[in-house]
Protein backbone atom coordinates (compact mmCIF):
# COMPACT_ATOMS: atom_id res chain seq x y z
CA UNK A 1 0.00 0.00 0.00
CA UNK A 2 1.43 3.38 -1.09
CA UNK A 3 1.73 5.84 1.82
CA UNK A 4 1.54 8.87 -0.50
CA UNK A 5 -1.69 7.57 -2.00
CA UNK A 6 -3.19 7.04 1.45
CA UNK A 7 -2.21 10.55 2.58
CA UNK A 8 -3.69 12.23 -0.51
CA UNK A 9 -6.85 10.14 -0.30
CA UNK A 10 -7.31 11.15 3.33
CA UNK A 11 -6.65 14.80 2.40
CA UNK A 12 -9.41 14.66 -0.22
CA UNK A 13 -11.82 13.01 2.21
CA UNK A 14 -11.07 15.52 4.99
CA UNK A 15 -11.44 18.48 2.59
CA UNK A 16 -14.83 17.29 1.35
CA UNK A 17 -16.03 16.59 4.89
CA UNK A 18 -15.02 20.12 5.95
CA UNK A 19 -17.03 21.51 3.02
CA UNK A 20 -19.98 19.38 4.06
CA UNK A 21 -19.71 20.54 7.67
CA UNK A 22 -19.91 24.24 6.76
CA UNK A 23 -22.56 23.62 4.11
CA UNK A 24 -24.75 21.81 6.64
CA UNK A 25 -24.94 25.03 8.68
CA UNK A 26 -26.48 26.83 5.71
CA UNK A 27 -28.85 24.04 4.66
CA UNK A 28 -32.00 25.01 6.50
CA UNK A 29 -34.80 24.74 3.93
CA UNK A 30 -35.79 22.46 1.05
CA UNK A 31 -34.65 25.21 -1.33
CA UNK A 32 -31.18 25.09 0.25
CA UNK A 33 -31.15 21.29 0.11
CA UNK A 34 -32.28 20.94 -3.53
CA UNK A 35 -30.84 24.04 -5.24
CA UNK A 36 -28.48 25.84 -2.79
CA UNK A 37 -31.17 28.50 -2.43
CA UNK A 38 -30.59 29.60 -6.05
CA UNK A 39 -27.67 31.72 -4.87
CA UNK A 40 -24.78 30.37 -6.95
CA UNK A 41 -23.18 32.77 -9.43
CA UNK A 42 -23.06 31.80 -13.09
CA UNK A 43 -19.33 31.05 -13.17
CA UNK A 44 -19.56 29.06 -9.94
CA UNK A 45 -22.41 26.97 -11.27
CA UNK A 46 -20.57 26.54 -14.59
CA UNK A 47 -17.55 25.05 -12.86
CA UNK A 48 -19.86 22.92 -10.69
CA UNK A 49 -21.65 21.68 -13.84
CA UNK A 50 -18.27 20.72 -15.27
CA UNK A 51 -17.43 18.97 -12.00
CA UNK A 52 -20.75 17.14 -12.16
CA UNK A 53 -20.40 16.24 -15.84
CA UNK A 54 -16.74 15.18 -15.88
CA UNK A 55 -17.37 11.85 -14.27
CA UNK A 56 -15.51 8.58 -13.90
CA UNK A 57 -16.65 7.82 -17.43
CA UNK A 58 -14.86 10.90 -18.72
CA UNK A 59 -11.68 10.61 -16.71
CA UNK A 60 -11.23 6.85 -16.45
CA UNK A 61 -13.43 5.37 -19.16
CA UNK A 62 -12.58 7.64 -22.09
CA UNK A 63 -8.84 7.55 -21.43
CA UNK A 64 -9.04 3.75 -21.43
CA UNK A 65 -11.23 3.65 -24.54
CA UNK A 66 -8.81 5.87 -26.50
CA UNK A 67 -5.80 3.87 -25.26
CA UNK A 68 -7.36 0.58 -26.40
CA UNK A 69 -9.35 1.63 -29.49
CA UNK A 70 -7.83 4.90 -30.70
CA UNK A 71 -10.15 6.99 -32.86
CA UNK A 72 -13.26 5.09 -31.80
CA UNK A 73 -12.54 5.82 -28.15
CA UNK A 74 -12.48 9.55 -28.94
CA UNK A 75 -16.12 9.36 -30.10
CA UNK A 76 -17.16 9.77 -26.47
CA UNK A 77 -15.20 13.02 -26.12
CA UNK A 78 -16.70 14.42 -29.32
CA UNK A 79 -20.25 13.49 -28.35
CA UNK A 80 -20.06 14.74 -24.77
CA UNK A 81 -18.67 18.11 -25.90
CA UNK A 82 -21.10 18.79 -28.76
CA UNK A 83 -23.96 17.93 -26.42
CA UNK A 84 -23.56 21.24 -24.61
CA UNK A 85 -24.57 23.15 -27.73
CA UNK A 86 -27.98 21.45 -27.49
CA UNK A 87 -28.21 22.41 -23.82
CA UNK A 88 -27.14 26.02 -24.47
CA UNK A 89 -29.43 26.78 -27.40
CA UNK A 90 -32.54 24.72 -26.62
CA UNK A 91 -32.83 23.81 -22.95
CA UNK A 92 -30.95 25.91 -20.36
CA UNK A 93 -32.91 29.17 -20.42
CA UNK A 94 -36.51 27.84 -20.70
CA UNK A 95 -35.77 25.14 -18.12
CA UNK A 96 -34.51 27.71 -15.61
CA UNK A 97 -37.47 30.02 -16.25
CA UNK A 98 -40.14 27.32 -15.99
CA UNK A 99 -38.80 25.05 -13.23
CA UNK A 100 -38.09 25.18 -9.52
CA UNK A 101 -36.31 22.05 -8.24
CA UNK A 102 -36.74 19.20 -10.74
CA UNK A 103 -37.67 18.37 -14.34
CA UNK A 104 -41.19 17.57 -13.15
CA UNK A 105 -41.52 21.13 -11.81
CA UNK A 106 -40.69 22.45 -15.26
CA UNK A 107 -43.36 20.24 -16.83
CA UNK A 108 -45.89 21.37 -14.21
CA UNK A 109 -45.73 24.85 -15.69
CA UNK A 110 -47.86 23.40 -18.49
CA UNK A 111 -49.38 20.17 -17.10
CA UNK A 112 -50.96 19.82 -13.66
CA UNK A 113 -51.62 16.07 -13.91
CA UNK A 114 -49.85 13.99 -11.27
CA UNK A 115 -49.23 11.26 -13.85
CA UNK A 116 -46.87 13.62 -15.71
CA UNK A 117 -44.91 14.24 -12.54
CA UNK A 118 -44.88 10.51 -11.77
CA UNK A 119 -43.56 9.62 -15.22
CA UNK A 120 -40.84 12.29 -14.94
CA UNK A 121 -39.82 10.98 -11.51
CA UNK A 122 -39.64 7.40 -12.82
CA UNK A 123 -37.44 8.49 -15.72
CA UNK A 124 -35.18 10.49 -13.39
CA UNK A 125 -34.66 7.62 -10.97
CA UNK A 126 -33.87 5.16 -13.80
CA UNK A 127 -31.25 7.46 -15.34
CA UNK A 128 -29.70 8.17 -11.95
CA UNK A 129 -29.29 4.46 -11.24
CA UNK A 130 -27.58 3.75 -14.59
CA UNK A 131 -25.24 6.69 -14.13
CA UNK A 132 -24.42 5.81 -10.53
CA UNK A 133 -23.56 2.23 -11.46
CA UNK A 134 -20.89 3.59 -13.83
CA UNK A 135 -19.37 5.79 -11.13
CA UNK A 136 -19.34 3.00 -8.55
CA UNK A 137 -17.74 0.56 -11.01
CA UNK A 138 -14.99 3.10 -11.65
CA UNK A 139 -14.55 3.72 -7.93
CA UNK A 140 -14.39 0.03 -7.14
CA UNK A 141 -11.76 -0.61 -9.81
CA UNK A 142 -9.66 2.34 -8.63
CA UNK A 143 -9.68 1.55 -4.92
CA UNK A 144 -9.23 -2.16 -5.56
CA UNK A 145 -6.07 -1.39 -7.55
CA UNK A 146 -4.66 1.04 -4.99
CA UNK A 147 -5.42 -0.68 -1.71
CA UNK A 148 -5.65 -4.31 -2.80
CA UNK A 149 -9.06 -4.84 -1.20
CA UNK A 150 -12.04 -6.75 -2.61
CA UNK A 151 -14.13 -4.91 -5.20
CA UNK A 152 -17.34 -5.09 -3.17
CA UNK A 153 -15.71 -3.45 -0.15
CA UNK A 154 -14.38 -0.65 -2.35
CA UNK A 155 -17.85 0.00 -3.79
CA UNK A 156 -19.37 -0.01 -0.31
CA UNK A 157 -16.84 2.54 0.98
CA UNK A 158 -17.65 4.98 -1.83
CA UNK A 159 -21.38 4.37 -1.41
CA UNK A 160 -21.26 5.31 2.27
CA UNK A 161 -19.21 8.45 1.69
CA UNK A 162 -21.32 9.78 -1.17
CA UNK A 163 -24.44 9.43 0.95
CA UNK A 164 -22.91 11.43 3.80
CA UNK A 165 -22.38 14.50 1.60
CA UNK A 166 -26.02 14.58 0.50
CA UNK A 167 -27.56 13.71 3.85
CA UNK A 168 -25.90 16.58 5.67
CA UNK A 169 -24.87 19.19 3.11
CA UNK A 170 -27.41 18.97 0.30
CA UNK A 171 -26.81 20.97 -2.89
CA UNK A 172 -24.55 23.53 -1.19
CA UNK A 173 -22.02 20.89 -0.17
CA UNK A 174 -22.42 19.01 -3.44
CA UNK A 175 -21.79 22.17 -5.50
CA UNK A 176 -18.62 23.16 -3.68
CA UNK A 177 -17.26 19.61 -3.72
CA UNK A 178 -17.84 19.64 -7.48
CA UNK A 179 -16.09 23.01 -7.89
CA UNK A 180 -13.02 21.87 -5.93
CA UNK A 181 -12.96 18.58 -7.79
CA UNK A 182 -13.21 20.27 -11.21
CA UNK A 183 -10.21 22.50 -10.41
CA UNK A 184 -8.13 19.55 -9.18
CA UNK A 185 -9.13 17.42 -12.17
CA UNK A 186 -8.19 20.10 -14.70
CA UNK A 187 -4.86 20.60 -12.94
CA UNK A 188 -4.17 16.86 -13.15
CA UNK A 189 -5.16 16.74 -16.83
CA UNK A 190 -2.85 19.63 -17.72
CA UNK A 191 0.09 18.10 -15.82
CA UNK A 192 -0.27 14.67 -17.46
CA UNK A 193 -0.81 16.17 -20.93
CA UNK A 194 2.31 18.32 -20.52
CA UNK A 195 4.38 15.31 -19.50
CA UNK A 196 3.04 13.22 -22.39
CA UNK A 197 3.91 15.95 -24.88
CA UNK A 198 7.31 16.33 -23.22
CA UNK A 199 8.00 12.65 -23.87
CA UNK A 200 7.03 13.18 -27.51
CA UNK A 201 9.25 16.28 -27.76
CA UNK A 202 6.12 18.46 -28.09
CA UNK A 203 5.66 17.09 -31.61
CA UNK A 204 2.03 16.06 -32.08
CA UNK A 205 2.64 14.47 -35.48
CA UNK A 206 5.44 12.40 -33.96
CA UNK A 207 3.01 11.28 -31.25
CA UNK A 208 0.47 10.16 -33.85
CA UNK A 209 3.07 8.19 -35.77
CA UNK A 210 4.49 6.64 -32.62
CA UNK A 211 1.20 5.31 -31.23
CA UNK A 212 0.56 3.44 -34.47
CA UNK A 213 3.69 1.39 -33.89
CA UNK A 214 3.13 0.58 -30.20
CA UNK A 215 -0.40 -0.81 -30.40
CA UNK A 216 -1.48 -4.17 -31.77
CA UNK A 217 -3.82 -2.44 -34.23
CA UNK A 218 -1.16 -0.63 -36.25
CA UNK A 219 -2.40 2.04 -38.66
CA UNK A 220 -6.02 1.04 -37.96
CA UNK A 221 -5.61 2.55 -34.49
CA UNK A 222 -6.09 6.04 -35.93
CA UNK A 223 -9.03 5.10 -38.17
CA UNK A 224 -12.72 4.72 -37.32
CA UNK A 225 -14.21 1.25 -37.22
CA UNK A 226 -11.82 -0.49 -34.82
CA UNK A 227 -14.39 -0.87 -32.05
CA UNK A 228 -17.57 0.33 -33.74
CA UNK A 229 -17.61 -1.72 -36.90
CA UNK A 230 -21.27 -1.08 -37.68
CA UNK A 231 -22.06 2.43 -39.02
CA UNK A 232 -25.57 2.34 -37.57
CA UNK A 233 -24.15 1.45 -34.16
CA UNK A 234 -21.80 4.42 -34.30
CA UNK A 235 -24.60 6.79 -35.32
CA UNK A 236 -26.77 5.43 -32.51
CA UNK A 237 -24.03 6.04 -29.95
CA UNK A 238 -23.49 9.62 -31.14
CA UNK A 239 -27.24 10.35 -30.97
CA UNK A 240 -27.26 9.20 -27.36
CA UNK A 241 -24.21 11.28 -26.41
CA UNK A 242 -25.19 14.47 -28.24
CA UNK A 243 -28.86 14.53 -27.20
CA UNK A 244 -28.61 12.80 -23.82
CA UNK A 245 -26.98 15.63 -21.86
CA UNK A 246 -30.05 17.84 -22.30
CA UNK A 247 -32.11 15.20 -20.49
CA UNK A 248 -29.77 14.22 -17.63
CA UNK A 249 -31.58 15.02 -14.35
CA UNK A 250 -28.46 15.87 -12.32
CA UNK A 251 -27.34 18.34 -15.01
CA UNK A 252 -30.82 19.85 -15.45
CA UNK A 253 -31.10 20.30 -11.69
CA UNK A 254 -28.03 22.52 -11.69
CA UNK A 255 -29.83 25.25 -13.65
CA UNK A 256 -32.11 25.83 -10.68
CA UNK A 257 -29.16 26.80 -8.46
CA UNK A 258 -28.78 30.23 -10.11
CA UNK A 259 -31.08 33.23 -9.76
CA UNK A 260 -32.07 33.90 -13.38
CA UNK A 261 -31.85 32.79 -17.01
CA UNK A 262 -28.87 35.03 -17.72
CA UNK A 263 -26.90 33.22 -15.03
CA UNK A 264 -28.07 29.88 -16.46
CA UNK A 265 -26.65 30.82 -19.89
CA UNK A 266 -23.44 32.01 -18.25
CA UNK A 267 -23.23 28.66 -16.44
CA UNK A 268 -23.41 26.71 -19.70
CA UNK A 269 -20.81 28.89 -21.42
CA UNK A 270 -18.36 28.49 -18.53
CA UNK A 271 -19.02 24.76 -18.34
CA UNK A 272 -18.54 24.38 -22.11
CA UNK A 273 -15.09 25.99 -21.99
CA UNK A 274 -13.92 23.84 -19.08
CA UNK A 275 -15.40 20.67 -20.55
CA UNK A 276 -14.08 21.46 -24.04
CA UNK A 277 -10.50 21.83 -22.82
CA UNK A 278 -10.85 18.67 -20.76
CA UNK A 279 -12.02 16.52 -23.67
CA UNK A 280 -9.27 17.75 -25.96
CA UNK A 281 -6.76 16.69 -23.30
CA UNK A 282 -8.25 13.17 -23.10
CA UNK A 283 -6.56 12.52 -26.42
CA UNK A 284 -3.14 12.96 -24.82
CA UNK A 285 -4.11 10.70 -21.91
CA UNK A 286 -5.29 7.94 -24.21
CA UNK A 287 -2.32 8.09 -26.57
CA UNK A 288 0.07 8.44 -23.66
CA UNK A 289 -1.36 5.35 -21.97
CA UNK A 290 -1.08 3.36 -25.21
CA UNK A 291 2.56 4.38 -25.64
CA UNK A 292 3.93 4.36 -22.09
CA UNK A 293 1.71 1.82 -20.27
CA UNK A 294 0.86 -0.60 -23.04
CA UNK A 295 -2.30 -2.42 -24.04
CA UNK A 296 -1.44 -5.58 -22.09
CA UNK A 297 -0.80 -3.73 -18.82
CA UNK A 298 -3.98 -1.67 -19.17
CA UNK A 299 -6.10 -4.78 -19.69
CA UNK A 300 -4.33 -6.62 -16.87
CA UNK A 301 -5.21 -3.85 -14.39
CA UNK A 302 -8.86 -3.73 -15.50
CA UNK A 303 -10.53 -5.53 -18.44
CA UNK A 304 -12.57 -2.42 -19.23
CA UNK A 305 -9.47 -0.22 -19.51
CA UNK A 306 -10.64 2.01 -16.66
CA UNK A 307 -7.21 2.30 -15.00
CA UNK A 308 -5.35 3.70 -18.02
CA UNK A 309 -5.11 7.28 -16.66
CA UNK A 310 -3.72 6.40 -13.19
CA UNK A 311 -1.27 3.91 -14.72
CA UNK A 312 -0.10 6.57 -17.17
CA UNK A 313 0.47 9.00 -14.30
CA UNK A 314 2.63 6.40 -12.59
CA UNK A 315 4.59 5.61 -15.74
CA UNK A 316 5.54 9.20 -16.60
CA UNK A 317 5.34 10.97 -13.22
CA UNK A 318 6.20 8.39 -10.61
CA UNK A 319 4.46 7.58 -7.35
CA UNK A 320 3.62 11.17 -6.40
CA UNK A 321 1.72 11.93 -9.63
CA UNK A 322 0.11 8.49 -9.47
CA UNK A 323 -1.10 9.24 -5.95
CA UNK A 324 -2.39 12.70 -6.93
CA UNK A 325 -4.26 11.46 -10.02
CA UNK A 326 -5.73 8.54 -8.09
CA UNK A 327 -6.93 10.89 -5.34
CA UNK A 328 -8.41 13.24 -7.95
CA UNK A 329 -10.16 10.31 -9.63
CA UNK A 330 -11.61 9.41 -6.25
CA UNK A 331 -12.78 13.02 -5.72
CA UNK A 332 -14.27 12.94 -9.22
CA UNK A 333 -16.38 9.94 -8.38
CA UNK A 334 -17.48 11.31 -5.00
CA UNK A 335 -18.55 14.64 -6.51
CA UNK A 336 -20.55 13.08 -9.35
CA UNK A 337 -22.31 10.46 -7.27
CA UNK A 338 -23.26 13.10 -4.69
CA UNK A 339 -25.02 15.04 -7.44
CA UNK A 340 -26.69 11.87 -8.69
CA UNK A 341 -27.90 10.90 -5.22
CA UNK A 342 -29.32 14.38 -4.78
CA UNK A 343 -31.23 14.34 -8.08
CA UNK A 344 -32.59 10.86 -7.35
CA UNK A 345 -33.58 11.85 -3.82
CA UNK A 346 -35.34 14.98 -5.12
CA UNK A 347 -37.40 12.84 -7.50
CA UNK A 348 -38.47 10.63 -4.61
CA UNK A 349 -38.94 13.26 -1.92
CA UNK A 350 -40.13 16.31 -3.86
CA UNK A 351 -42.01 14.77 -6.79
CA UNK A 352 -43.37 11.44 -5.53
CA UNK A 353 -43.72 12.14 -1.80
CA UNK A 354 -44.16 15.91 -1.60
CA UNK A 355 -46.31 16.55 -4.67
CA UNK A 356 -48.10 13.25 -5.40
CA UNK A 357 -48.52 11.53 -2.02
CA UNK A 358 -48.78 14.68 0.14
CA UNK A 359 -50.37 16.72 -2.71
CA UNK A 360 -48.02 19.65 -2.18
CA UNK A 361 -48.83 19.97 1.52
CA UNK A 362 -45.66 18.40 2.96
CA UNK A 363 -43.74 20.61 5.36
CA UNK A 364 -40.08 21.45 4.92
CA UNK A 365 -39.22 19.08 7.73
CA UNK A 366 -41.18 16.21 6.17
CA UNK A 367 -39.57 16.75 2.75
CA UNK A 368 -36.07 16.93 4.22
CA UNK A 369 -36.63 13.68 6.11
CA UNK A 370 -38.06 12.02 3.00
CA UNK A 371 -35.09 13.23 0.93
CA UNK A 372 -32.63 11.70 3.38
CA UNK A 373 -34.44 8.36 3.39
CA UNK A 374 -34.56 8.48 -0.42
CA UNK A 375 -30.81 9.17 -0.56
CA UNK A 376 -30.19 5.98 1.39
CA UNK A 377 -32.51 3.97 -0.87
CA UNK A 378 -30.94 5.24 -4.10
CA UNK A 379 -27.43 4.59 -2.80
CA UNK A 380 -28.16 1.05 -1.64
CA UNK A 381 -29.85 0.08 -4.91
CA UNK A 382 -27.00 1.53 -7.01
CA UNK A 383 -24.39 -0.31 -4.92
CA UNK A 384 -26.17 -3.64 -5.36
CA UNK A 385 -26.41 -3.17 -9.13
CA UNK A 386 -22.77 -2.05 -9.40
CA UNK A 387 -21.59 -5.34 -7.91
CA UNK A 388 -22.77 -7.13 -11.06
CA UNK A 389 -21.16 -4.71 -13.55
CA UNK A 390 -17.53 -4.87 -12.42
CA UNK A 391 -16.00 -5.69 -15.81
CA UNK A 392 -17.94 -3.29 -18.03
CA UNK A 393 -16.30 -0.09 -19.33
CA UNK A 394 -17.73 2.84 -17.37
CA UNK A 395 -17.91 5.10 -20.44
CA UNK A 396 -20.20 2.56 -22.07
CA UNK A 397 -22.42 2.35 -18.96
CA UNK A 398 -22.84 6.12 -18.99
CA UNK A 399 -23.75 6.05 -22.69
CA UNK A 400 -26.75 3.90 -21.73
CA UNK A 401 -27.86 6.53 -19.21
CA UNK A 402 -27.49 9.14 -21.96
CA UNK A 403 -29.65 7.01 -24.24
CA UNK A 404 -32.49 6.89 -21.71
CA UNK A 405 -32.19 10.64 -21.06
CA UNK A 406 -32.34 11.40 -24.80
CA UNK A 407 -35.26 9.02 -25.35
CA UNK A 408 -37.46 9.80 -22.33
CA UNK A 409 -36.65 13.35 -21.17
CA UNK A 410 -35.49 15.40 -24.15
CA UNK A 411 -38.63 14.87 -26.30
CA UNK A 412 -40.98 15.99 -23.53
CA UNK A 413 -38.80 19.04 -22.72
CA UNK A 414 -38.72 20.21 -26.34
CA UNK A 415 -42.41 19.51 -26.95
CA UNK A 416 -43.38 21.34 -23.75
CA UNK A 417 -41.48 24.47 -24.71
CA UNK A 418 -41.88 24.54 -28.49
CA UNK A 419 -45.13 22.72 -29.52
CA UNK A 420 -48.44 24.50 -28.99
CA UNK A 421 -50.68 21.40 -29.33
CA UNK A 422 -48.69 19.21 -26.92
CA UNK A 423 -50.86 17.93 -24.05
CA UNK A 424 -50.89 15.73 -20.94
CA UNK A 425 -51.45 12.48 -22.83
CA UNK A 426 -48.58 13.30 -25.15
CA UNK A 427 -46.25 14.10 -22.24
CA UNK A 428 -46.90 10.81 -20.46
CA UNK A 429 -46.78 8.77 -23.66
CA UNK A 430 -43.54 10.41 -24.74
CA UNK A 431 -41.71 9.73 -21.48
CA UNK A 432 -42.94 6.17 -21.00
CA UNK A 433 -42.37 5.20 -24.65
CA UNK A 434 -38.84 6.58 -24.63
CA UNK A 435 -38.00 5.06 -21.26
CA UNK A 436 -39.31 1.55 -21.82
CA UNK A 437 -38.18 1.27 -25.44
CA UNK A 438 -34.64 2.13 -24.34
CA UNK A 439 -34.71 -0.32 -21.43
CA UNK A 440 -36.23 -3.17 -23.46
CA UNK A 441 -33.87 -2.73 -26.39
CA UNK A 442 -30.84 -2.52 -24.11
CA UNK A 443 -31.91 -5.74 -22.38
CA UNK A 444 -31.95 -7.49 -25.79
CA UNK A 445 -28.73 -5.94 -27.09
CA UNK A 446 -25.05 -6.97 -27.19
CA UNK A 447 -24.63 -4.91 -24.01
CA UNK A 448 -26.43 -7.66 -22.10
CA UNK A 449 -26.01 -10.76 -24.31
CA UNK A 450 -22.77 -11.86 -25.96
CA UNK A 451 -21.61 -15.25 -27.25
CA UNK A 452 -18.20 -14.51 -25.69
CA UNK A 453 -18.12 -15.32 -21.99
CA UNK A 454 -17.33 -12.30 -19.83
CA UNK A 455 -17.97 -9.75 -22.61
CA UNK A 456 -21.47 -8.94 -21.32
CA UNK A 457 -23.76 -9.75 -18.42
CA UNK A 458 -25.08 -12.97 -19.99
CA UNK A 459 -23.79 -15.47 -22.53
CA UNK A 460 -26.00 -15.75 -25.59
CA UNK A 461 -26.88 -14.25 -28.96
CA UNK A 462 -28.32 -10.70 -28.79
CA UNK A 463 -31.75 -10.20 -30.35
CA UNK A 464 -31.34 -6.46 -30.99
CA UNK A 465 -28.12 -5.68 -32.93
CA UNK A 466 -27.19 -2.20 -31.61
CA UNK A 467 -25.24 -1.91 -28.36
CA UNK A 468 -26.77 1.52 -27.78
CA UNK A 469 -30.40 1.70 -28.97
CA UNK A 470 -30.70 5.52 -29.23
CA UNK A 471 -31.15 5.35 -33.02
CA UNK A 472 -34.48 3.61 -32.41
CA UNK A 473 -35.55 4.68 -28.91
CA UNK A 474 -35.08 8.47 -29.38
CA UNK A 475 -37.38 8.64 -32.45
CA UNK A 476 -39.85 6.43 -30.56
CA UNK A 477 -39.85 8.94 -27.68
CA UNK A 478 -40.69 11.78 -30.06
CA UNK A 479 -43.23 9.63 -31.93
CA UNK A 480 -44.92 8.63 -28.68
CA UNK A 481 -45.36 12.28 -27.73
CA UNK A 482 -46.77 13.12 -31.16
CA UNK A 483 -49.23 10.21 -31.33
CA UNK A 484 -50.30 10.64 -27.70
CA UNK A 485 -51.12 14.26 -28.45
CA UNK A 486 -52.99 13.92 -31.74
CA UNK A 487 -55.12 11.01 -30.49
CA UNK A 488 -56.14 12.90 -27.36
CA UNK A 489 -58.95 15.45 -27.38
CA UNK A 490 -57.32 17.55 -24.69
CA UNK A 491 -56.17 21.07 -25.65
CA UNK A 492 -54.21 23.59 -23.61
CA UNK A 493 -53.17 26.23 -26.13
CA UNK A 494 -54.09 29.00 -23.67
CA UNK A 495 -51.75 27.47 -21.09
CA UNK A 496 -49.04 27.26 -23.74
CA UNK A 497 -49.20 31.01 -24.35
CA UNK A 498 -48.32 31.61 -20.70
CA UNK A 499 -45.56 28.99 -20.84
CA UNK A 500 -44.06 30.59 -23.95
CA UNK A 501 -43.90 34.02 -22.30
CA UNK A 502 -42.49 32.58 -19.08
CA UNK A 503 -39.91 30.40 -20.88
CA UNK A 504 -38.53 33.35 -22.83
CA UNK A 505 -38.75 36.12 -20.23
CA UNK A 506 -38.69 34.43 -16.84
CA UNK A 507 -41.82 36.35 -15.86
CA UNK A 508 -43.70 34.69 -13.01
CA UNK A 509 -47.17 35.63 -11.88
CA UNK A 510 -47.61 36.35 -8.20
CA UNK A 511 -48.92 33.31 -6.39
CA UNK A 512 -52.09 33.84 -4.40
Amino acid sequence: MNTTVVVLFLAIVILTLIITYFAAKHTQTTGDFYTAGGELKGWQNGIAIAGDYLSAASFLGIAGAIALYGFDGFFYSIGFLIAYLVVLFLVAEPLRNLGKYTLADMLKARFDATKVRGAAALSTITIVLFYMIAQLVGAGALIQLLFDIPYWIAVLIVGVMMTVYVLFGGMIATSWVQIVKAILLMAGMVIISFLVLLNFNFDIMYMFNEVKSVTSHGADYLKPGLKYTEPLGTISLMIALVLGTAGLPHILMRFFTVKDAKSARSSVITATWVIGIFYVLTLFLGFGAAAFVGEANILAANPGGNMAAPLLAKAIGGEILFAFISAVAFATILAVVAGLVLSGASAFAHDLYGQIIKKGKATDKQQMLAARYASLAVSILAILLALFAQYLNVAFLVSLAFCIAASANLPVILYTVYWKKFNTAGAVTSMLTGLFSALILVSLSPSVFSPVEGAALFVGEPIFPLANPALVSVPLGFLGGYLGTIFSKETNSRRYAKVKVKANTGYREKES
